[in-house]
């Protein structure tokens, strides 16, 4: 099982890597995921990331219940929206609009009550 958890953390990173750099692509959920993964997989691979020098200090801070900084949370909520306007644009259909339009609508409500806003 060990096996299967790092496998998916690994690959958690790397699709993580690319939402670095591409718009549509989410970096976040997948850091988090591969957080989980090797929690239960690796405590040597999690150790690598929460110290990492481009993702360890956002997942410390939020797996340590210290939450998100404030402007890491306008900047999320700025891109996702216009990712998902432009995508909105773009679909064919009202289901898929309505749909991407649930997803930002859950995904705030999410960002802003329930992860606490880092105070420095």
């Amino acid at each position: 099982m060990k096996h299967l958890f790092n496998t998916v953390g690994c690959i958690a990173v790397v699709l993580a890597l690319f939402g670095v750099f591409l718009p549509l692509l989410p970096t976040t959920p997948f850091l988090l995921l591969a957080s989980a993964c090797f929690v239960r997989g690796s405590p040597r691979l999690h150790n690598w990331l929460r110290t990492n020098r481009l993702f360890g200090g956002y997942l410390r801070d939020y797996e340590d219940g210290r939450g998100i900084p404030l402007r890491a949370k306008v900047v999320v909520l700025l891109l996702m929206w216009g990712s998902l306007g432009w995508s909105m644009t773009r679909v064919p259909g009202v289901a898929l609009v309505a749909m991407l339009a649930a997803i930002g609508v859950g995904v705030t409500i999410y960002l802003v009550r329930f992860v606490p806003t880092m105070r420095r």
